[in-house]
């Protein structure tokens, strides 16, 4: 099975859980929307049309500007349209992170051979609101143990598309990076995991050396490939 079944399929079964958020939080929950079901198909055949294992990358969950938007996790509409050749209906902003992601795309070959070597996804496939403003699942001890059977059950089933299991990376150093590792310690999902710096904290804060991290980026990836 060809992993952009996987993905695609996974994307199309997957429903709000029965789950109660704490009070003033709710889900984000991009896939239902007709024209992002239209690009995530288009996107994930056009690159995952194989069945060869990946290594995987997870962020945090989605945000309303990005993967909250084409259900593609740091792929805005401009970076879909200019850069995988698929136009779309979305108003055409960009995004922080999906700016710096699509420089480390770019410095790794372009998509063609980045996405053939890596899958990026999250911890979480879908994202938390609470008034308005876009949260992340550990921002609220109480909705990080609202949400965690949650987390592991998408870890597990989204590696059983075909990771690597000797390695994987996690965007974000901290809060996720923690999560990330204790839930592995306890679940045995992989042999390593490595953290890169998350994109949004490196165009907020970290802007005019963007380019260094692009390549600390691009090196531990490369370094995951063969020769």
């Amino acid at each position: 099975m060809p992993f952009a079944d996987h993905v695609l399929a996974f994307s199309r079964a997957l429903r709000i859980p029965d789950i109660p958020l704490p009070e003033g939080f709710s889900w984000l929950f991009p896939y239902e929307q007709p024209e992002t079901q239209r690009v995530m198909a288009l996107f994930y055949q056009k690159y995952y049309a194989d069945s060869q294992p990946r290594f995987f990358l997870f962020g945090i969950n989605p945000g309303r500007f990005g993967a909250g938007i084409t259900g593609i996790p740091f792929t805005d509409p401009v970076r879909l349209s200019e850069d995988c050749g698929i136009p779309n209906a979305f108003p055409q902003k960009q995004e922080l992170s999906a700016q710096f992601i699509w420089q480390v795309i770019r410095a790794l070959g372009g998509p063609e051979r980045f996405f053939h070597y890596f899958y990026i996804t999250a911890l979480s496939p879908l994202g938390f609101v609470r008034r308005g403003v876009n949260v992340n699942y550990y921002d609220d001890r109480q909705l990080l143990q609202a949400v965690e059977p949650f987390l592991i059950w998408n870890i597990r089933t989204q590696m059983a598309f075909g990771a690597h299991r000797e390695a994987a990376l996690c965007i974000g150093e901290g809060q996720n990076f923690r999560v990330f590792q204790r839930l592995n310690a306890e679940h045995g999902f992989l042999e390593r995991i490595t953290a890169l710096p998350h994109p949004r904290w490196v165009m907020q804060y970290r802007r005019k050396c963007a380019d260094t991290y692009v390549a600390q980026y691009a090196q531990t990836l490369q370094s995951l490939l063969p020769p």
